[in-house]
């Protein structure tokens, strides 16, 4: 009986051998490799080279930031500090001042308001019985409403009684100082108060009069200025 037998050579371990253009394309892929991380490598280089020059300016700019931001606070403070006290003179025909003193902190402002007559400084909310806290109140506010997007806020500001601590002689002094700021600020006002209709007469648009009738209902009579009279916009 004949038989075969198939003799294995013993494997050396090694790999067979891979040709020229194999190995070369093989180098070619890690060069291209090397390359992409080399370019990433600089990329990043750069951009904290950038971070770290932006860290050594970023405090002082942030404190020259500041420095602007208080005083451009402060030049509107001025601006508000003068008229308000402008308003406060001519309707209370008094030499008495508004101050308005800012204090930064944290990045925020706080501001601390008085008044002063002839260098003494007396309490806003216990100066004339409330009729100083009453026109500021009304100056603050226009202020207020001028800084709201006009796209989103109509500017139009209520005054409920803001008259309510003057006497009825200096009430017409407040609806002319009302009728001249919103004409300059672009405000519509609608002004609400329990003095007589007469002392609006010369600056407003339009006045309603409510009254009571004998049987408990409200009678509502529509007062317009004079023939001739400019839209006031009160």
């Amino acid at each position: 009986m004949a038989m075969e037998v198939s003799v294995q050579p013993p494997s050396s371990g090694i790999a067979p051998l891979r040709s020229p253009s194999e190995l070369r394309r093989r180098t070619d892929r890690l060069m291209d490799r090397r390359d992409q991380r080399v370019y990433e490598s600089q990329k990043l280089a750069e951009q904290f080279r950038e971070v770290n020059a932006y860290l050594e300016i970023a405090e002082s700019v942030t404190v020259a930031l500041e420095q602007l931001s208080e005083e451009l606070f402060q030049q509107l403070l001025a601006v508000v500090q003068e008229k308000l006290t402008i308003a406060l003179q001519e309707i209370l025909d008094q030499p008495i001042r508004f101050c308005a003193k800012a204090d930064f902190k944290r990045g925020g402002a706080t501001v601390s308001f008085s008044i002063d007559r002839n260098g003494n400084t007396e309490d806003i909310l216990r100066g004339q019985g409330g009729s100083v806290a009453n026109i500021l109140s009304v100056g603050l506010r226009m202020f207020a409403l001028t800084t709201l997007d006009e796209s989103k806020h109509r500017r139009f500001l209520v005054l409920d009684e803001q008259d309510c601590w003057l006497r009825p002689d200096l009430v017409p002094r407040l609806v002319k100082i009302v009728h001249e700021a919103g004409e300059a600020l672009g405000l519509q006002t609608l002004m609400i108060s329990h003095h007589n209709v007469a002392l609006f007469e010369d600056y407003a648009d339009r006045i309603y009069e409510f009254s009571v009738n004998p049987d408990g209902s409200v009678k509502v009579t529509r007062r317009d200025p004079a023939p001739g009279e400019s839209d006031h916009g009160c």
